[in-house]
Parts: structure tokens; sequence; C-alpha cells
């Protein structure tokens, strides 16, 4: 098979395709390529550009959020001290930082996205499978982060015109006030006409979003320290933990740290696949992941240390910290800034996520741009302003879900790592031939089918049963509750042991042949040296 010429006299239709906005990487699909597995969007990227610098933003605009800041804050509320919830930070994004850069490598060499790269360990047609877990989980946080940056705005709108907002706050559908539905649609919208400018355009807003939410961001964190006078506490826990339940304590922070980013974690390679070279993608991750979380974290510390003496209570959402601001220019400021960090989130992480993984579903009938909208119509169907406050709403939908992402993510990298030993074949990834690398049986890699539910179930099992012996018991508490917090760890290793053991057995990729030879080889040498 040849690859089309750069130079070649492109279609006709392909420049309607650019002037639409997309696709986002330019990819040159081969003309042998399978139409039911490639469009533009899918294909190998004729080139790659991002630098260190791109990859280490798109890392600002995935810290930078109400979500994240909420997140981090709420560590406090387990008994641990400051400077211990920092350490723990630190120590769960290296964390992050590891498995991040593992699973970057398949997709910035073969130039694909993460559903594409999944064909290699669940087939080609089996891909969907992740594909489609993957995507949903994005529709259902690209509300929630939506209906979180409304929530900043709502707070400029109330600011400014403090009677008009009143009016429409008392007027409500569904469950969300009609402020609540304008601010919502103003941000549906703005993301949307982000996203059809292409990546191009959201590498650019990336690029700069990340500083200028960081220099806005350091502004409040000094005007609560000056304010504060600079004396302010770092020991504000109200529980003191020692010995092993502050083991235990912080070995849970840093599991919610790795759990937080488990989503982008999984599917990171549809934004490796756009850097020139691995080395920088490596780079990138080591300035956006532990050198920009130090900072994002040191932020989060003495920004809510200084809420104590400055308004008497502790508070580690930042929406309420800027609402409490006594200057009108702070307040809007700090809550454009929120709007500005989610957009930044939303994005890189909820919405070019689905945009390849429903385009991946249907490649002729669903564009990367057609797939961002599925997702940003879901995210409005489900309501988020409905569920988001719901613990137990939140547990069967997102809790289910995100059970499945580390079992997937271990499928991949053992996939990768140790049976194919880090060698993919690209074009295979694009043909329904049976001859095909990656066709398995009709389509489908029975070995990581199986895996999947094992590990699965593993998985899902640390999330539901504790959750369900709470129901039961008569205090509403379960002696396995702390499970629930390594549900990730336990289905990424589950994933990954029961990948390797059953490709093994099933021969996947010639791996049981190699490891025989390799037992025969190590045999014939040690009975020649003896």
């Amino acid at each position: 098979m040849t690859q089309q010429s750069a130079h070649s006299t492109p279609p006709p239709e392909a420049d309607l395709v650019e002037a639409a906005g997309y696709p986002p990487g330019r990819g040159v699909p081969k003309r042998a390529y399978d139409p039911r597995l490639t469009n533009e969007d899918l294909a190998p990227l004729k080139e790659q550009r991002w630098g260190a610098y791109n990859i280490f933003a798109f890392w600002m605009s995935d810290v930078h959020s109400v979500g994240g800041y909420v997140t981090m804050g709420a560590l406090f509320a387990i008994g641990l001290n400051a400077w211990q919830v920092f350490a723990c930070l630190i120590v769960g994004i290296c964390i992050v930082q590891f498995f991040v850069n593992l699973v970057a490598k398949p997709s910035q060499i073969a130039g694909v996205a993460y559903p594409v790269t999944s064909r290699a360990s669940f087939g080609v047609l089996g891909a969907n499978i992740p594909a489609i877990v993957r995507g949903l989980i994005a529709v259902a946080w690209y509300g929630v982060q939506t209906f979180l940056a409304a929530e900043s705005l709502i707070i400029v709108f109330v600011r400014l015109a403090p009677d008009w907002s009143a009016s429409m706050l008392s007027h409500s559908f569904l469950g969300l006030s009609a402020l609540g539905y304008l601010c919502y649609a103003i941000l549906w919208v703005l993301q949307a006409l982000l996203f059809w400018r292409g990546m191009d355009m959201i590498r650019t807003f990336v690029d700069y979003a990340g500083p200028a939410v960081y220099v806005v961001m350091v502004v409040l964190c000094g005007y609560l320290l000056v304010k504060a006078d600079f004396d302010i506490d770092l020991n504000f826990s109200t529980e003191q933990l020692h010995g092993w339940a502050l083991v235990w304590a912080m070995c849970g922070a840093v599991a919610a740290v790795v759990s937080y980013f488990s989503g982008p974690m999984l599917n990171f390679g549809d934004f490796s696949r756009y850097a020139s070279s691995y080395e920088k993608v490596k780079r990138g991750n080591l300035l956006g992941l532990p050198l920009n979380f130090m900072f994002f974290s040191l932020l989060t510390v003495l920004t809510a240390a200084a809420t104590l003496p400055v308004y008497g209570k502790l508070m580690t959402d930042p929406i309420e910290t800027v609402n409490a601001l006594d200057n009108t220019y702070a307040i809007v400021l700090g809550g454009i800034t929120f709007v500005i960090a989610t957009i930044g989130i939303n994005i890189v992480a909820n919405f070019i996520s689905p945009a390849f993984d429903f385009s991946h579903v249907a490649p002729q009938r669903i564009s990367w741009f057609a797939g961002g909208m599925i997702a940003a119509v879901g995210s409005v169907l489900v309501t988020p302003w409905n569920w988001y406050a719901n613990d137990d709403a939140i547990f069967w939908t997102l809790g289910i879900l995100g059970g499945l992402i580390g079992p997937l993510f271990g499928i991949l990298i053992a996939d990768y790592y140790l049976i194919r030993q880090q060698r993919i074949v690209v074009d295979d990834l694009f043909t329904m031939e049976e001859d095909g690398e990656y066709w398995y049986t009709n389509g489908t890699n029975r070995a990581a089918v199986y895996a999947l539910a094992v590990s699965g179930a593993l998985s899902l099992g640390s999330v539901v049963v504790p959750k369900v012996l709470d129901l039961m018991a008569a205090d509403g508490t379960s002696p396995i509750d702390w499970i629930t917090k390594y549900s990730w760890f336990i289905g990424c290793g589950a994933g990954f042991a029961a990948y390797y053991v059953i490709a093994l057995a099933m021969n996947v990729a010639g791996s049981a042949d190699r490891r025989a030879l390799a037992r025969s080889t190590s045999g014939t040498s040690a009975a020649a040296a003896a």
C-alpha cells in the first residue's frame, strides 16, 4: 500500500472539510485503508508539530478548574494538615506522570488517537468498547464542568446586575434557574465555537489560558495573604491523625489524586499524537505534572489557609472564595478567570475525547466535530445540575463507568509493552483484511474482552460492594468502605495481569511462541556454558 502524497492535489471533498474548520489533525488516510475504520480525523497524522510547551499548557488547563480546586481542597476534610495534603498531592501527581508517559508512547509513535491505538489490544472493531466507555464518561463530565463554570458566571451577573439577576434566579425549570440556563447556554455556545475552529485554535487557547489563570490565582492568593497579615496556620484540620490512621489517610489522598486524573490519563494519546517526538512529550509531562502541580498545590494550600483568618471559616471552593471578596472588580475578574479555566479543561478533557471516541464508532458518518457535538448535546440532556449534588446519582453513573477506566488502562499497557514489546503496525490498524495484525476473531481480540470482564468485575466490585453494604448496614457504614478509594489501582492491576495471562494462553501476537523460544535459547546457552 502506498501512502497518499502530501503534495498531491486533494479531492474536492477535502476542501469542504478544511473550510468547515476540521479535521483537527489533518490526517492522511491511505487509499487502501478500509473506510469503515478511517476518516481524516482518525488517520495517522501527516505532521506532528507540538512541542514540550504545548503538552505543558495542556496540563495547565487540565489542572485549573473549579472541580480541581474543590477535589484537592476536600483532602483537608479527611484529617490531614496543609503540609500532609501538599505531600500527598505531589506523590499522587508523580504516579500520574509515570502512567501518562507509558500511555503516551504508542499514540505518539503511530500518530493516532486513543481509540485507534486501542485497536491493537481490542481489535479493529472491538476497540469500540473502550471508545464508547470513555466517551460516555466524558459526556457526563462535560456537563458537570460546564455547570460549574456557569456557577462562576452567575456570580458575575449577580454582582453587576443584582436586581435583574434576582428576578432571573426566582424562575426555574427542571431544577435550574433562568439565569442558570442563560449562563449554561453562553458557555455551551462559547465552547462549541472554540471547538468548531479546530485543534490549532484549541492549542492556541490552551497555550494562553493556563498562564493567564495562574496570574489571577497568584493575585488572589497574594490578596488573601495580605488581608491575613501573612499570619496563617497550616495546621487547620479539625481532626488530628497519628500512626497508621495517618498513613492510610495519606494513601487514600494519593489515590484520590490519581483517580481524579484517570480520565485524561487514559486518553492522553489523543494529545501525545500531535507531539513531534516522545522526548518532548516526556519533557512536557515533567513540566506540566510534578512541577506545574507543585505550584498549583502550593497556591491551593495557601489560598485555603488564608480564608480561615480572613473570613472566619475554611473555604476550599474557589467560587465561594471569590464571591466573598469585597471588591466588585475582583469578583468579576475572579469569576471570568474560573470560566476560562473550566472551558480549558472541558475542551481538552471532555470535548476532544468523545469527539474521537464517537467518530471512531462510525468514521464515515460521524466526523470529529460531529462527535464533539454529540457530547455537547448529551451533556444538556443529562441535566448535570440535578445529579451533580446527588452523591447516589453520581455513584451509579460516573462511579460505575469510572470503574472501567483502570481495567482499560491496564490492558492497553500490558498489550503494548509486554505482549507486543512496543511494536505497532500502523497500517494494520486500518484494515479489515483477515490477515491483518489486529483482525483477531471477526475484528475483536477475545483475550482483551475476557480480561476486561475479569478485571472489570473486580474493579466494579470494589466500588459496588461497599456501597451495597452501606445500604444494608444499620449505621450506614461498611468496614470495607476504604477499598473504594483504590478502585482505579485494583482495576488497572487486574486488567494488566489478566490480559497478560490470557494473551499468553491464547498466543496473542505470537507472545507464547516468543516466550517458548526465549526459554529454549536460554536453556541451550546454559547447557553450552556448562
